[in-house]
């Protein structure tokens, strides 16, 4: 298919974040009495946000969620990825062939907050390609695995979505980006589970981000 707009979500994606929030999270949760790997925290948080997951976090931590513990973990994770957080190999290469050729029709759709999609961008010198066509889950009625910020970002482009290519490297982006309508394409490096990233309904997997080209 001719793709008329490349959608992307960012963590995993554009920024090798993932294992930083994570890293956190599992730090603060070990003080509340919640003891997982760092494996473990990943493969329940990844690709959701810590507000959707606060029946599960409850539960296990035996105390609320509060808005003060949320604003604790929202600035040592900042802080964290500040320090650590790095493109993804071979990302620049991707994003500026897919800049040209949908003439910078693409967008950023992440699950995210706003500032620190944004900070992340910037870090890694990826925000002029991006720069007004970013979204946020967190703006939207309902986030990621619901479709709206990949509605929302392909309706801002003036493209229909099933003329966009979503880029997506977790199964509830992958079911936010079919639901929107778009195809689905993941990035899976050699430690991620592909079989379960084309179960999700991705159209094709690949492994490096050579792979993401297009003519």
């Amino acid at each position: 298919m001719n793709f008329e707009a490349i959608l992307f979500d960012c963590d995993g994606v554009l920024v090798d974040s993932e294992a930083i929030t994570c890293g956190v999270l599992r730090d603060m949760f070990e003080e509340q009495g919640w003891r997982m790997t760092l494996a473990e925290c990943m493969q329940r948080f990844v690709g959701h946000t810590v507000k959707s997951q606060r029946s599960i976090i409850e539960a296990h931590t035996g105390v609320p969620l509060t808005d003060v513990w949320l604003e604790q973990f929202y600035a040592l994770r900042n802080e964290r990825l500040t320090q650590d957080i790095a493109a993804i190999e071979g990302v620049h290469e991707a994003v500026a062939h897919l800049h040209e050729h949908c003439q910078g029709r693409i967008a950023v759709a992440s699950g995210a907050d706003r500032f620190k999609v944004e900070m992340m961008l910037k870090q890694v010198g990826l925000m002029d390609f991006f720069e007004g066509r970013i979204f946020s889950g967190h703006e939207m009625p309902r986030s990621k695995p619901h479709p709206d910020v990949y509605l929302a970002a392909a309706a801002h482009l003036q493209i229909d979505p099933a003329r966009c290519l979503v880029v997506e490297d977790t199964t509830v982006g992958i079911t936010a980006g079919v639901a929107a309508g778009a195809t689905v394409w993941a990035y899976a490096p050699p430690c991620a589970d592909a079989h379960a990233l084309r179960q999700a309904g991705a159209a094709q997997v690949f492994e490096h981000m050579r792979g993401l080209r297009l003519g």
